[in-house]
């Protein structure tokens, strides 16, 4: 663990959360369950800059713990578990929410990419439950103490680990 490395997984650790935090106070708690009982289709937030923003959120925090940790070879290993993950994962999701919305989603699939964001072309205003979010990553930011304690135990008590 450098000071470069810790400083560059930091940052992308805080933005994948950042983005985490935003679609989830977009979204609201019901991305926290695996649910066909969808009422509305989310497309406003970040939802108008990927079709994915938890995910995308998620591969920044990887990315981030694994450049933090300094086992920098691990990350087009974690890069490939990542792709294989949330392939099958997005493509079950997608197919929920085309047969739930159909034109609706079918429309917003062709206007919002699937991962890399893209600002809207419209802007993106919409309701945001920050409380609720802050409430529902409380597991998150736990694990995050976990992870940061591990990687500072590891550098003070170095070879003994």
């Amino acid at each position: 663990m450098t000071l470069r490395t810790t400083l560059i997984g930091a940052v992308l650790m805080i933005l994948g959360e950042a983005w985490r935090m935003w679609g989830v106070a977009t979204a609201g708690t019901v991305t926290r369950r695996r649910s066909r009982n969808v009422q509305k289709l989310v497309n406003h937030g970040p939802f108008a800059w990927s079709r994915n923003p938890l995910y995308v959120g998620n591969f920044l925090i990887w990315m981030g713990v694994i450049t933090l940790s300094g086992v920098l070879w691990f990350l087009p290993v974690a890069i490939l578990l990542f792709a294989v993950e949330y392939f099958y994962i997005v493509r079950y999701e997608e197919g929920v929410l085309e047969s739930i919305f159909g034109r609706e989603y079918l429309d917003y699939k062709a206007r919002v990419p699937r991962w890399i964001p893209r600002p809207p072309a419209g802007g993106s205003a919409g309701e945001f439950a920050w409380a609720e979010a802050w409430k529902s990553e409380i597991s998150t930011f736990l694990q995050y103490g976990v992870i940061i304690g591990l990687f500072i135990g590891k550098e003070r008590l170095g070879p003994l680990w």
